[in-house]
């Protein structure tokens, strides 16, 4: 496991921008595990895109990458009505929050998702409802139908460069 990564970053870090077109639900699959290598407390994934884009599918795909590494199957349900699900898997605890029905971002202190921030793995869908709250440092995902197939997906991700590089080697390295 990589050590823990702060959600706060110097201002001066490199930001690096990595777009790719993932053709088919495996595609998004092999991207959450190239995820779960690079997953560490304090690394917050804000994942935008709209509805039927893919998020939840990406956060679950990577929370049961990290189960099954740790002898663990469990249903991996999305966190809609919840807010948050919460999982410990070892030494990491993931927090997967959708925050689509969020009314306020106070709401969000009574959570705790707050103290996540710097603890936890947290996967964030509709990040745009976290307002101020909304970590430093974190890697921004944009998952959008792509119009030239109905399973396809364009994907932007945004963060600090040398974790941006570390999930593409991963990639490459869990190619299917």
């Amino acid at each position: 496991m990589t050590p823990p990564a702060s959600s706060q970053h110097p201002s001066d870090e490199t930001l690096s921008v990595w777009t790719r077109d993932l053709a088919r639900p495996e595609a998004t699959a092999a991207l959450a595990r190239a995820f779960s290598t690079i997953a560490a407390p304090g690394l917050c994934v804000l994942l935008n895109g709209p509805v039927g884009a893919g998020k939840s599918f990406f956060a679950r795909s990577v929370i049961q990458t990290l189960m099954q590494r740790n002898g663990e199957v469990e249903d991996v349900p999305s966190p809609t009505f919840t807010l948050v699900q919460t999982y410990e898997l070892g030494s990491l605890d993931v927090w997967h929050a959708d925050l689509y029905r969020l009314t306020n971002p106070d709401e969000l202190i009574e959570l705790g998702l707050e103290q996540a921030f710097d603890t936890a793995l947290c996967l964030i869908e509709w990040p745009d409802r976290l307002g101020g709250l909304r970590p430093d440092g974190a890697i921004e995902m944009t998952l959008t139908p792509s119009l030239s197939g109905e399973d396809r997906r364009d994907m932007r991700i945004t963060g600090p460069e040398h974790l941006i590089g570390r999930l593409q080697a991963a990639m490459e390295s869990t190619a299917e």
